[in-house]
Parts: structure tokens; sequence; C-alpha cells
């Protein structure tokens, strides 16, 4: 037996998973199914295609939709293939773009260390200050939201007034929406919309641009292809051109469940039509027991909206640790009160020792919340996982904005951010308008005027002068080893006779966020690089050892438990009342049912389904999706 890792892994592949890995050149698409070995057949194609092309001056370009899935894709990249991994750049598709405009956006007058603003307080901040410096309503900031559709769709300033024909102050939003991004030029900052919006408009307008990437990267791999939004299509498009074909999707049409976001099965049909890709399915199940595979076809063969002879799911789990009866269980109550208490008493029994393999997944966040509060009256730690963009604590949100002000010394908004929350932890009241004009008049950067002023308020002694001065010393050469001290600092009062719980859990996510971005982009990245790869990554820490998760179905697409627990399989809850308002064979209720599959289909060895009499007082049959299933009567 070879000790090579990626012989042993191609040797494990089956014959279909080995076809897909070993297809060379042209377009092909991958349906995968859940839990049918998506992620070993893209990192084993990758390596391969690196470690047979080894004498080629060539690089792999794969794409995918959070940075945990490109983290893990890396990693076995470079198991794979040590010393080659370097060629293969494995992102999100937010991430490559930052990373192109850092290139090349100076063709779009972007400068290479913009920021990121990707939260509603800073980029309404942005539309404020537009306004005011363009005379306009103060009122119009109300046009954000409107604008952050308009640029998903990727319709630029100049067109919006012309794609707003039924609205009546279309003039107005699109003077706002120009105002708007000229501001966010003039700072030099990209929101999150931008990041896609800019890296499309740079290959459509500079095509020899695109023209270059496509001979730098030869191959390109899409992961979950079934979530792009139209955008990122025609992203996409734009860097292929006319001709380039090279392009290997890995799709399921089965777990379309970000339709509020842009994704649609047209995405898989235009595809298709412009890329006339091979098909190759992957139906073999290795996650879920059968029963849970033969529940699982039952409910999605209900939706129409599927790829022509998509082959069901095959179950090829071989090793179960449970007899059979207990792969699926019901369980019915009077209320949502008495199913969150009897689900919590029922995981609480479970033990320590199954607790960080249990989740327990609902279509609302006001569901986990009632089941975290059981939990806890169960004395069973639990935490309900979401996405977090910025830092709790005053004092993480602080040194980000230290160093955001070493590369972007100007910065006004960042400033506020800075001293604000200086003042909260600090207990002092520095005003920004008064470090703004003492710098103005003595012509010395914000920051070291606001550290003058930091401590003239604390005064002598205060154990805070060492923060400040450190903060007062950063310069980007030397950021990483002032931060390192600073973190320090907090660390023990973490730690100290009175500690703050969202200090300590910003402090787990630092060290979190910062390993994984020395990891993948090297310990040598740069200040702003590191900066814009910290804006674009959750601030949530990792579940503590023995904890349950507590998962919206949207949230727990791509994770896996021992045991999943599905509540709230209700009329109105899961369908939700929207949809089924919409029709039982509407687009709305198909997506449902698909939340529905994706759900159980999370399960490893144990499925439980629950579901209750009433919600809130009101009274509510059992789910459709229940008898769909073949659970339940209809």
């Amino acid at each position: 037996m070879t000790d090579n890792p990626l012989e042993q892994s191609l040797a494990k592949l089956t014959d279909i998973q080995r076809e897909a890995v070993a297809w060379d050149n042209g377009a092909m698409l991958v349906l995968a199914g859940p839990g049918s070995g998506k992620t070993q057949v893209l990192t084993c194609r990758i390596a391969r295609l690196l470690d047979e092309g080894r004498d080629r001056s060539f690089r792999i370009l794969a794409l995918t939709f959070t940075n945990k899935a490109a983290d893990e894709m890396k990693e076995r990249v470079t198991n794979f293939v040590p010393g080659l991994e370097e060629r293969a750049n494995i992102g999100t598709f937010h991430s490559f773009c930052g990373q192109v405009l850092r290139q090349h956006g100076i063709h779009l007058g972007i400068k290479p260390d913009f920021a990121i603003y990707s939260q509603d307080d800073d980029r309404n901040a942005v539309l404020e200050d537009a306004l005011k410096r363009a005379g306009m309503d103060p009122l119009a900031v109300r046009y954000l939201s409107l604008i952050d559709r308009m640029k998903t769709m990727l319709v630029e300033p100049k067109d919006a007034e012309s794609r707003l024909t039924r609205t009546t102050d279309a003039h107005a939003i699109a003077l706002t929406y120009q105002a708007y991004e000229d501001e966010l030029r003039r700072l030099n900052v990209l929101d999150f919309n931008s990041l896609i919006f800019e890296a499309h408009r740079l290959f459509s307008n500079f095509p020899a641009i695109a023209v270059r990437y496509r001979r730098s990267y030869p191959y390109w791999l899409l992961d979950e292809f079934q979530d792009t939004n139209d955008a990122q299509y025609r992203l996409i498009r734009a860097m292929a051109g006319q001709d380039f074909k090279n392009v290997f999707a890995v799709a399921d049409d089965d777990q379309i469940i970000y339709q509020w976001n842009g994704a649609s099965f047209r995405q898989l049909q235009r595809f298709r039509a412009d890329f006339a890709p091979q098909l190759i399915q992957l139906p073999t199940n290795y996650r879920c027991p059968p029963a849970i595979v033969t529940a699982a076809n039952r409910l999605v063969a209900y939706n129409v909206q599927r790829t022509e002879a998509k082959k069901p799911l095959v179950a090829g789990k071989t090793e179960l640790k449970l007899p059979a009866h207990e792969h699926i269980q019901l369980r019915a109550f009077d209320s949502d009160e008495t199913e969150a208490e009897e689900i919590a008493k029922e995981i609480a029994v479970r033990g320590k020792s199954q607790w960080g393999q249990t989740t327990v997944l609902a279509r609302t966040r006001a569901l986990l919340e009632r089941m975290q509060k059981a939990l806890q009256v169960q004395q069973v730690p639990a935490v309900i996982a979401q996405r977090r963009d910025d830092f709790l604590s005053a004092e993480i949100r602080w040194l980000v904005a230290c160093l955001v002000e070493t590369v972007r010394p100007l910065d006004r908004r960042n400033l506020a951010v800075l001293a604000d929350a200086f003042n909260r932890f600090a207990e002092i009241q520095v005003s920004v308008g008064q470090v703004l004009s003492d710098a103005e008049a003595s012509g010395v950067a914000y920051l070291r005027v606001w550290a003058e002023a930091a401590k003239r308020e604390v005064g002598d002694g205060s154990p805070r002068l060492t923060l400040i001065e450190a903060a007062s010393r950063l310069e980007p050469a030397s950021a990483k080893k002032i931060a390192d001290d600073i973190l320090a600092e907090f660390a023990s009062q973490a730690t100290g006779s009175d500690p703050d719980p969202d200090l300590a859990e910003d402090l787990a996510a630092w060290r979190e966020i910062s390993n994984d971005i020395g990891k993948h982009f090297g310990r040598n990245i740069t200040l702003d690089e590191f900066l814009q790869q910290l804006q674009l990554r959750s601030k949530e820490p990792s579940p503590q050892p023995n904890t349950v998760t507590l998962m919206t179905v949207h949230g727990a697409k791509g994770r896996e438990f021992d045991f999943v627990y599905l509540i709230g399989l209700a009329e109105d809850i899961l369908p939700s009342f929207q949809s089924r308002q919409k029709g039982d064979g509407s687009p709305e209720m198909e997506e449902e049912r698909r939340n529905c599959f994706v759900a159980i289909t999370r399960a490893k060895e144990s499925l439980i389904l629950s579901r209750a009499s009433t919600y809130r007082g009101w009274g509510k049959q059992p789910s459709r999706f229940l008898v769909e299933m073949g659970l339940a009567q209809g």
C-alpha cells in the first residue's frame, strides 16, 4: 500500500468519482447529491492536475461560497501535493474579486489598499456623508437597500434611472446611487456588493485582463454552483469570454435554498446552454442511513424544477452504529413550549459526550431562541450559530480600527469607530471632532493626535496608557508585533477577576481568524491584505467542546452531525406561511421543500423530526413534508 496521500485517496474513489477526477479539458457539470464526496472529487482533481503538471507553468482557480469550505479544500490539497498548493488559488467569489481588484483595480480608480465595508452602520454613514456633500435630501438614505439590489444586478448608476421605469422617484434614486459611489471612491472603500460588481466591470471593460486570467488559470472549478446568483454567473461569463470552456462545476439542483439571494435553477440552465458541459452524476450518499435517503428521495420527487433525468439518491453508508428504528424518529407535542422543553430533556439525557455532535435545526431563529432557553434550563451548553460581521467587544473593535488607521491614516469614519470604542471600555470622552480639528491644524496624523488626547483623558498611572502608547507606535511593518502585545493585555483582562465574556469570545475568534489567514495566505501577508481578509470573514468563534449547535436550515448547509433534530415541522412553519400562500406548485414551495431536504440530509446517524399542534397559541396542521416523506398519513 502506497504512503502517498494523493494515491491513497485516488484508490478509494468509486468509478464515477474517478471519472470526474480524471476529467481534463472542456466543461463539465457534476450533479453531486448530499454526502456524495464532492469535496474529495474537487480536491483530488486539483491535486491530480498539479501533480501531473509539475513541469508546466499554470495555476488553478477554485471558487466556493464560504471561507470554511475554501479553507478545508486548501488543507486537503496541501496534504495531497505539499509544495504545490501555492499554485491553486482556492477561495470565495468575494475574496477572489478582492484579489483581482487589488492587482488591477487601478484601471477603475480603485487603489490597492481599499477598505471593505460590510456592515450596514458603516454604509449608512457613507451615504449620509455623500448626501451632505452633494447637498441632497438626507432622507434619501432610505434608498440604500434599493442601491444594494441594483448593484447585485450589476446595474451601474448611469443606467439606474432607465431600469427604474416603474418607480416615481427614479431620478432621485439614480442621483443618490451616483453620490454614494462617488463617496465610496473618494474614501477608497468598497462595500461587499462592490467586490463582484467592480470585478465584473473590470473584466467587461478591459477584456485583456480577462485574457490574462484565462492564460494564467487554464483550469476553473466552481463549488456549490447552484448557489450562484446572476452577478456571480455573469462574472464567470465575463472572465471566460466567448471561447473559454474549461469550467468544472459541481452542483445539486435539489439544494438551491438561497433564492432570496438570487440563486436559481436558471443558472444551471444557463451554464448548460453557454458551456455545453458533459454531465456526470454522483448520486450515492455515504453520510445518511438508508431510511433517511429513502425519505429524502420521496420528498424531493415532488419538485419539478430539477435537471431532467436526475438520478435519485442511493444509500451508500455501510457502517451503521444505531439500530434501524433509531435512524428516523418522530415526535409530536401539544405546543411549541412543550416541544422545546421535551427535546431539551431528550438531548440532556444523551449526555455530554454526544452534545458536540448534536444539532437542532429550525426554519426560524425564533424557534432556536426558545430551544436555547430550554437547553439552558437543562444545563446543556448550546449556541446559535450565525455569521457575525463585527466583533462584540469594544476592545477588539478598537484594535481593528487602530490597524485600519495605520494603512488609511485619513479615514474619518474609522477614526470615529476607534475613538468611540476606546471611550466605551476606558470610560473616557475624547471628542472625534476635536481630534480632527487638532490634526488638521497641526498636520499630525489622526492616530497620533487621538493618542495624545486619550493620554490626557485617562491621566497618569492609568493601566490604559500602555494600550494608547502601543497604538501610537503602530506602523505597517510593526503592526503584527504591537497587535500581539495589545492582545496579550486584553487576554489578561479576559481571564481576570471580572472577566468579560464578549472579550473572551472575540479573542478566541481573532486567534482562529488570524491563524486561518496566516495558514492560507502566508505569514508575510501585508497589513492591508490581512484587514481585507478580516472583513470578509465571520467574527464568530467555533463552539466550545460538548456544545449543542442550534442552526437555521440555511445556516446548516454544508454541515453534518451525528444527531439532527429538525423542529417545527408544521404548516406555516416549515413550509412557511408565505410559501403556503403562494401555492403548492410555486417556486417558493419548491424552495421550502429543498430546505427540508437539506435539513434531513445533515444527519449521519439519527434524524429526529418534531412538530407541535400549536405555535404561539395558533393551531397548526402537521407539515405536508412529513406526508411526502412517507412518515405520516395525508
